[in-house]
């Protein structure tokens, strides 16, 4: 899918996303956006210090999540199955619960290799944050 992340204002969009997140998802305690096709962590908001290796990870797994060897398997062979012939993937959020967090990964409906992150406590009302998020996203129309 072609993206529209060199146009102007693109990264004022990316800040205002992050921003908007961390202050609107519920118990959330980091906000950030990975470009899938650098491999780059765009920009970030937490309220812990993190060491920058942690960070450069998160941007390796998200692209492992999304656009893992596997992964692009499967969705090659849902694609042929159904004669799907378009860019877009089929994996467009993904939660993961670690033993003290709730990570949200969600795929940007426009530009399809721009991911945004949410870590938030797990105690956090998963159907509340899928909702929140959405909204934001929708939103800023990435």
């Amino acid at each position: 899918m072609t993206t529209k992340r060199m146009g102007p204002g693109f990264s004022d969009q990316i800040l205002g996303l992050v921003k908007t997140l961390r202050a609107d998802a519920p118990d959330c305690l980091a906000a950030g956006v990975v470009d899938m096709a650098t491999g780059m962590l765009l920009s970030y908001d937490t309220v812990d210090n993190h060491p920058p290796e942690v960070l450069d990870l998160l941007a390796g797994a998200t692209l492992d999540l999304f656009q893992g060897r596997t992964v692009v398997m499967i969705e090659d062979i849902f694609k042929e199955r159904r004669g799907v012939s378009t860019d877009n993937h089929f994996f467009q959020e993904i939660l993961v619960n670690s033993e003290n967090l709730t990570h949200l990964f969600l795929r940007m409906n426009e530009q399809q290799d721009v991911v945004a992150v949410v870590v938030c406590r797990k105690s956090v009302n998963v159907g509340m944050l899928f909702a929140q998020v959405r909204r934001v996203v929708k939103e800023y129309g990435l």
